[in-house]
């Protein structure tokens, strides 16, 4: 044993050496880093994103020790309290509210602590200073598997935040080892490297997003990912329930069910792009297209997608249920602004024109202009193989985020991903880049520093540009 231990470290005694950097860097961050000293953090995950590159590049070939390695970085953060968000106190109201039977979408927490529910939550005003004012202030938007998965833990953790904390991260561990399984089977069926899904488990940016502070879009990609594999394997039905799953833990995967129009057709490609033609042939292409999808099975998809979702929320609703639901969803394109790209100049333009914030008409017209870009992705790429639809949903993501007036860094877990299964790199740059909208703690006023705002999209936008469009320009894989 002894021997085989002493062999393994002679063998591998570079990537060791990076493994144990990494850990001490991990460790650091989990358990020393206050999220206002921005150059520590910086710094960290700079190297702790080369440490991921250089030991993937040496193990590729070793499957199971990165997998290893993923879960003793993701154990590090075990005992630690999220240090980089405070959503997790919410997170532990909802769960202890619906522990004590109360429907955490009917009302604030600033209200009910004030009522006569105040006694029955326990450490009910140190969670209520914990996720802050901003969100004491407003109803819950975590659709009912979050709300499961929050009710689990307050059941087993009434009294103690730390075990609540544990309790989530053993459901996201869970979703990350699931996403592990079915990523490499997904990669293997698509003729793709399989060491490629840890460019997703191994990325420090997931790490310490999902598995250190909480956020739960691994569980959701889990879903998403697990839908496409089902779908891969022609079972439908199967598919449709998961995705739906998938939207009842967060409602971004709405926005990819109109890609699914030309997935459902008797005629399959391989090809991304409609190639060009003159308006005439275009538009009696799109006629035939249109002809050659199984519209029965399409509209069973949606329908059983739809109904899954329906389902989920049956045990929350009410008369108000609805409303306040649709009031919390609505704060996050009509109030709040962090982090956005174009949105940020329609905002400069704004202010040139009328002279005050446009947020709340802007809010209402981005919307819409993604949906329209959306439904011309579903329409001029020919999304009827997985390939190609897995690459429609990634760019739906990206044009959605660039069109946002509030993308925190954890949002890009999910086009980061799916982009695994794709030829496109430039959300993993984003997973670099997207650290830097943490500068905005390092001062009191938490006021965003735009430099590094307009830094961080101008690097990930062009990479996108040049990718999509000059590849050959690019004379290196991220990948590779």
């Amino acid at each position: 044993m002894a021997s085989s231990l002493f062999q393994s470290l002679k063998l591998y005694k570079i990537p060791w050496l990076l493994f144990l950097t990494a850990a001490a860097f991990y460790w650091s961050f989990a358990y020393d880093l206050d999220r206002a000293d921005f150059p520590k953090l910086i710094t960290l995950y700079a190297g702790l994103f080369f440490l991921s590159f250089k030991i993937i590049q040496l193990l590729k070939t070793r499957f199971w020790l990165l997998a290893g390695a993923a879960l003793i970085f993701r154990l590090i953060f075990i005992f630690a309290l999220p240090n980089l968000s405070q959503d997790f106190y919410r997170f532990i109201w909802d769960g202890r509210l619906l522990a004590n039977g109360i429907n955490p979408y009917l009302s604030t927490p600033d209200y009910l602590i004030e009522s006569a529910h105040f006694g029955s939550i326990s450490q009910a005003q140190q969670l209520v200073n914990g996720m802050g004012t901003l969100s004491a202030s407003n109803y819950t938007n975590y659709p009912p598997i979050n709300q499961l998965i929050f009710a689990v833990s307050g059941w087993f953790s009434d009294k103690n935040i730390l075990f609540s904390v544990v309790i989530f991260r053993l459901f996201i561990l869970l979703a990350e080892i699931g996403i592990l399984f079915y990523g490499r089977k997904l990669l293997q069926k698509l003729d793709l490297p399989e060491y490629y899904i840890f460019w997703f488990i191994l990325n420090p940016f997931v790490i310490i997003e999902c598995f250190g502070n909480l956020h739960f879009e691994s569980v959701m990609g889990f879903f998403i990912l697990l839908s496409f594999y089902f779908l891969w394997k022609r079972k439908w039905i199967i598919s449709a329930i998961i995705l739906g799953l998938s939207i009842s833990v967060k409602l971004l995967p709405l926005m990819f069910l109109p890609l699914f129009l030309k997935f459902f057709s008797s005629k399959k490609s391989d090809a991304e792009f409609i190639e060009n033609r003159n308006l005439a042939t275009q538009f009696s292409e799109k006629i035939t297209e249109l002809k050659s999808i199984k519209w029965t099975k399409l509209l069973g998809f949606y329908a059983i997608v739809l109904l899954t979702v329906i389902l989920s929320f049956l045990p929350f609703y009410n008369s108000v249920f609805l409303n306040n639901f649709l009031e919390s969803v609505g704060l996050w394109f009509q109030k709040f602004e962090f982090n956005a790209s174009i949105y940020y100049i329609v905002r400069w333009i704004g202010f040139q024109i009328k002279g005050y914030n446009i947020i709340a008409d802007a809010g209402r017209i981005l919307p819409v202009i993604t949906f329209i870009i959306i439904l011309a992705i579903s329409l001029f790429r020919k999304n009827t193989s997985l390939k190609s639809l897995i690459s429609g949903c990634v760019f739906a993501l990206a044009i959605y985020f660039l069109l946002s007036t509030t993308v925190h860094p954890w949002y890009i877990v999910t086009p980061l991903l799916l982009s695994v299964f794709t030829k496109y790199r430039f959300p993993i740059v984003w997973s670099f880049m997207a650290i830097l909208s943490y500068s905005a703690y390092g001062n009191t006023e938490f006021q965003e520093n735009l430099w590094l705002v307009a830094l961080e999209y101008l690097v990930v936008i062009g990479f996108a540009i040049t990718e999509v469009f000059f590849p050959k320009k690019l004379s290196f894989s991220l990948l590779s």
